[in-house]
């Protein structure tokens, strides 16, 4: 997990859809402004409304950026796509806290990097929302195994800019908003698990050339809505769509064939 790949790529990412990405936050800030001071004057309404909103608007927040890392362009309505999934997304989100709580008992320390494990979850929850809450935060904790620190650090270097926000009262923000968000969801992309095997038709294909070689992208969406993404560079300008998919499903069933023949050694 390179630090100053991870930030070049969220900047690539945000550039151009700054606009809708302030959009989107200016929505999530304003309703939950809202919601926070009208339950002010009713006891624990503060509390109870970041519990039944908080959970959902991260899962918003999570759909975005996964989206735009995929190329794809958010759009306002995209704020309100955690609520899908409102009651998954508030298991997530109070197992992880809890856990979290009942490390910091120990020490703040073993809190920080319990919290860490977990927070992959929310991610792992917008791919795959099929997935109970249990799921996602042991699948996080997989995910981070060996990884917090890099976590950890990776997350420091963002002091700079949190004292930009606070210095110009929050207008850069506007910026420095997006571009940590993307970069934590570049963090996640880095440590998610790659595919060893999919399915796919020419349709889903994209290819670039670079060179004499052709980036391969392979992407399918299941009714349950999640997503995989491959890549093969092993193809070259002269294939035609059709035969990089060939190309792209032949190097997966080598591949399983050499799973086979390992398993069998």
């Amino acid at each position: 997990m390179n630090r100053a790949e991870l930030k070049s790529a969220a900047k690539s990412q945000i550039k151009g859809n700054i606009g809708i990405l302030f959009i989107i936050t200016l929505i999530i800030a304003g309703i939950s402004f809202g919601v926070s001071f009208v339950l002010y004057f009713i006891p624990g309404g503060s509390l109870v409304s970041s519990i039944i909103i908080t959970p959902a608007f991260t899962l918003s927040i999570s759909r975005v950026y996964l989206n735009l890392a995929n190329g794809i362009t958010p759009e306002a309505n995209d704020a309100f796509s955690g609520f899908d999934d409102f009651w998954s997304s508030f298991k997530v989100s109070f197992l992880a806290g809890l856990f979290t709580f009942l490390w910091s008992l120990l020490f703040i320390i073993p809190g920080i990097i319990h919290g860490l494990s977990y927070s992959m979850a929310p991610y792992i929850l917008a791919e795959n929302k099929e997935k109970s809450a249990m799921d996602c935060i042991e699948e996080s904790i997989e995910m981070t195994d060996g990884h917090k620190w890099d976590l950890f650090v990776l997350n420091l270097s963002f002091i700079g800019w949190i004292l930009l926000e606070i210095i110009t009262l929050g207008l850069a923000s506007i910026w420095v908003t997006p571009y940590m968000s993307a970069t934590g969801v570049n963090a996640y992309l880095s440590l998610k698990p790659r595919p060893t095997s999919f399915e796919t038709t020419a349709e889903e294909v994209t290819y670039t050339p670079v060179d004499n070689d052709v980036k391969v992208i392979v992407r399918s969406t299941p009714s349950n809505g999640s997503y995989t993404t491959a890549y093969n560079t092993s193809a070259t300008t002269d294939n035609t769509p059709n035969d990089i998919s060939d190309n792209v499903t032949a190097d997966n069933n080598a591949d399983d064939n050499s799973n086979n023949d390992d398993s069998a050694v």
